[in-house]
């Protein structure tokens, strides 16, 4: 039997994201406010998305998945690197840490996919609105949908059983607060350069592609606003832009750390972008997406308003009772 002190061989040990200083309370406290934002913002988001009618649309059934994948990112990673920092317990099995790669690889890869369905289906709409009832269908998106979770799982499949194969015969100390590729790569004692070549192809059908359709649907956008008249110009650019902030965002830190070959990684850059992925914008995605959207932000306020009108309704009817005793 083992001790409870005591950790299996081949046990991998987390270094985590922050070191014990007596700033670091201070640190992790901001980390788990931002990651119960993370969860009520993109909770809220898809409650409202189901219970208003007026956003039953495509642009908002993309938005929902969005949302659910921010949600799952944030599960994934915050909840063991907080627990393994307040018991000083940063040990995960080669299981626990299998699992944890293929659950972010496919999360990671399923918002690659679905931000460049997004631009396509604000392609549609600004560009041939006429037809967008047809090309974005119910069928269609769910189509659409199925094809970004089968695509990011297989692609998360692969990946996963490719690293965990590789051998790890030296230091079992991975310098980062969740198992990513990047970080355990360096702990292998085989050359890992076939598989570097293989995450750079993969990066470039996940990344690199997806970007690419969203550049040209984005430049087709922008022509086809420029020539609309000023109020409707003005809602177009509006919805694209929330869009666009987040996929500069998203991808942006994607490419950075898994476009790079391996020396040219130092684990202070992969910790801030991996937490800039997996926290940062998972709190700021609900917050663009809502603040900017006129849509969204009329749904709140009539949920708030029917839930003010109910308490008061309740506490007048409280309140006769009383008056009537």
């Amino acid at each position: 039997m083992k001790s409870g002190n005591e950790t299996s061989s081949a046990d991998f040990i987390l270094l985590g994201l922050l070191s014990r200083t007596n700033a670091h309370m201070f640190f992790l406290a901001l980390i788990l406010l931002a990651f119960i934002a993370a969860l009520s913002g993109n909770a809220l988001l898809i409650f409202l998305i189901q219970v208003d009618s007026s956003l039953h649309t495509p642009m908002y059934f993309f938005l929902s998945q969005l949302a659910f994948m921010d949600i799952c990112q944030s599960l994934i990673v915050v909840p063991k690197m907080a627990v393994g920092f307040q018991t000083s317990d940063n040990t995960i099995s080669p299981v626990g840490c299998g699992a944890q790669i293929l659950l972010v690889l496919t999360m990671g890869g399923a918002e690659c996919l679905l931000l460049a369905v997004m631009a396509y289906d604000r392609y549609v709409a600004i560009c041939n609105p006429l037809q967008y009832p047809v090309l974005l269908s119910r069928r269609v998106c769910l189509g659409l949908t199925s094809g970004v979770w089968i695509g990011a799982t297989t692609d998360a499949l692969i990946f996963t059983a490719s690293t965990m194969h590789l051998p790890y015969c030296g230091s079992k100390k991975i310098n980062h607060f969740f198992c990513e590729v990047p970080a355990l790569l360096k702990l292998s004692c085989t050359d890992t350069s076939p598989y570097e070549t293989l995450l750079f192809v993969t990066g470039t059908v996940l990344l690199l592609i997806p970007f690419s359709i969203i550049l040209a649907s984005y430049a087709h956008i922008l022509a086809a606003v420029l020539r609309m008249k000023s109020a409707r110009q003005q809602k177009a650019l509006a919805t694209c832009s929330s869009h666009l902030t987040v996929v500069v965002m998203f991808y942006g830190a994607g490419i950075f750390t898994y476009m790079r070959p391996s020396s040219y990684h130092s684990p202070e850059e992969d910790k801030i972008m991996s937490l800039f992925y997996t926290i940062v914008t998972p709190v700021l995605n609900p917050l663009i997406y809502s603040l900017r959207n006129k849509d969204v932000l009329g749904s709140l306020r009539k949920l708030f308003g029917r839930a003010v009108r109910n308490f008061a309704h309740c506490f007048d009817l409280t309140l006769f009772r009383l008056i009537s005793r």
